[in-house]
């Protein structure tokens, strides 16, 4: 397990654990980052993410992109 930060631009992955407070995983659940499920990531600038979540793209900061293991 990596977490999401280490994919690649391009790469479709599928997620395998969230990390965190109960507050962080709720909102990371809301956002469409769930267990099982899978994310592609966009792009990638300085560890600052932009994720293809099911017909949505979420911008993810570097502390929350850590959070979601793939």
């Amino acid at each position: 397990m990596m977490p999401l930060t280490m994919a690649n631009p391009g790469q479709t992955v599928i997620i395998r654990k969230i990390t965190g407070r109960d507050e962080v995983r709720q909102h990371l659940a809301e956002l469409g980052f769930v267990v099982d499920s899978c994310v592609t990531v966009v792009s990638a600038l300085g560890g600052n993410l932009i994720c293809q979540v099911k017909d949505s793209r979420i911008a993810l900061d570097r502390t929350l992109a850590n959070r979601v293991m793939i």
